[in-house]
């Protein structure tokens, strides 16, 4: 049965107060599910396993436990390691500092209409991705006030987490 090596990434996990989840119990959570191979990585819902199930399946599956495990619904954006390495190769911005790009990952190819729907745009710069919307903080995430219509149920990651997940992902 052939394993296949994937990132999951939660949404709104353990950022700002909302939605406490340890590492320990997200690996557990994750193991209890039948992935293999399970590794954390920071403690904001970035998670590297092995499956043999597809991504589509990954992502119910595992919906599904954190569901039951918080009590409500938790959104899971997943890749596989190929797909997280290309997502590192396609960031437009690599002369930029890599903690103030971000990839805001999505379910679903960005809209054509995508970049018209954005607003408060100031100094940041945005292009899309397959399945990402790439930004460049250029005054940090943190001070941005952009509204980014598209990117509402995804999750975002800067580029040196990327580039961690890829490498971890990789070493499975």
């Amino acid at each position: 049965m052939k394993m296949n090596a994937y990132i999951a990434l939660l949404r709104a996990v353990n950022v700002g107060g909302t939605g406490k989840l340890p590492m320990t119990e997200l690996k557990s959570i994750c193991e209890a599910a039948g992935f293999k191979s399970v590794r954390t990585y920071i403690a904001s819902g970035n998670v590297v396993f092995q499956s043999a199930k597809t991504e589509a399946q990954v992502k119910a599956a595992f919906e599904a436990a954190l569901a039951k495990y918080a009590g409500k619904p938790v959104n899971v954006l997943v890749r596989t390691a190929v797909e997280m390495a290309a997502v590192l190769a396609a960031n437009p911005f690599p002369q930029m500092p890599a903690n103030r790009t971000h990839a805001h990952f999505l379910d679903k190819p960005p809209a054509a209409d995508t970049l018209q729907t954005i607003s408060n745009q100031a100094s940041e710069e945005i292009r899309l991705g397959l399945r990402e919307i790439y930004v460049y903080y250029a005054d940090g995430m943190g001070e941005s006030k952009l509204k980014i219509p598209a990117a509402k149920n995804g999750t975002a990651r800067n580029m040196n987490t990327i580039a961690k997940l890829a490498e971890m992902a990789a070493e499975l």
